[in-house]
């Protein structure tokens, strides 16, 4: 009688999830990432190459709420620095929470990186998460091209985003300071700084952002605007008879500065000899109201 055979125990991980562990085993076994270890609190120092600045404290508070229910359910990642110091890589959020929470340990995988590794883990560990402002991403973006040497060609591919989004991001950066600075504090949206970007001019920039600002104009009203304002970029050539070569240059010249300057089209006619008249054009009366100021006390 031949022998029977003992049934195999199926895992109870299932095949999916045994052929990942047995994947990343190499890892452990090259000691760049360990099994997850508890770790104190207050033998994790806060990651210096952190993009986000910014922590908001409601959205915060819910996070330390949900801890203090169900525990730490995604490890934090750390390095070690010495037999009983750590340097937090990511979840920074995780760890200030786990802070309010009162939790005096807490678990993490620990993994050998040298500075740039710890930067480039920081920022695409971040930005995937998709919890930055505009201008973080932006700046993470920047840091990952400037410090971590990766090409913009290859950026997209490494944080999981097409390449026209990583260039829109990037190009918030042009933008003047004050403006930057209402994208990140939400005081407008991505939207309209888009459109801002297609304005050359700084002052016609900050012009539109004040009116922005002021009146509260939707992203439609100032991508129109800031087509007038491309609509009278390309020279324009008067007819032969009227005027000089000089004088329509100047012309020329006086319209782009008006428009520049105020931050819509402007058009400089001329009638007879050396007379003529400015048209300025408005989209509704809050732009004729910020146009008129602009001419009567100035910016």
């Amino acid at each position: 009688m031949s022998k029977l055979k003992t049934p195999q125990r199926k895992s109870a991980l299932g095949r999916g999830l045994n052929a990942l562990l047995e994947d990343a085993s190499f890892l452990a076994e090259e000691r760049r990432i360990s099994p997850t270890q508890e770790i104190a609190i207050e033998k994790i120092q806060v990651n210096p190459f952190q993009p986000r600045k910014d922590f908001d404290a409601t959205t915060l508070q819910e996070l330390c709420d949900s801890i203090k229910l169900h525990g730490i359910i995604q490890p934090l990642t750390v390095r070690q620095l010495t037999a009983s110091t750590y340097q937090l890589i990511a979840g920074e959020r995780r760890l200030k929470a786990a802070k309010m929470a009162g939790f005096s340990h807490i678990p993490a995988y620990i993994r050998t990186a040298d500075d740039q590794q710890m930067l480039e883990i920081a920022l695409v560990e971040n930005i995937q998460r998709e919890n930055l402002n505009p201008i973080e991403i932006a700046l993470s973006y920047q840091r990952l091209l400037t410090e971590c040497q990766i090409k913009q060609e290859t950026l997209g591919a490494r944080v999981g985003k097409n390449r026209v989004t990583v260039n829109n991001y990037l190009r918030l950066l042009k933008l003047p300071p004050e403006i930057q600075i209402a994208l990140r504090d939400q005081k407008i949206g991505m939207g309209h700084a888009r459109a801002l970007i297609n304005v050359e001019a700084v002052d016609a920039q900050l012009g539109i952002f004040q009116e922005i600002i002021e009146e509260n104009l939707s992203v439609r009203n100032v991508e129109l605007l800031v087509r007038n304002i491309a609509r009278d970029k390309s020279p324009k050539v008067l007819p032969k008879e009227k005027g000089t070569n000089a004088l329509k240059r100047t012309m020329h010249d006086a319209s782009n500065q008006l428009t520049d300057r105020l931050g819509t089209r402007v058009k400089v006619h001329l009638q007879a000899e050396e007379r003529g008249k400015i048209e300025i054009a408005f989209i509704n009366a809050a732009d004729l109201s910020r146009i008129l100021k602009m001419l009567l006390v100035g910016p």
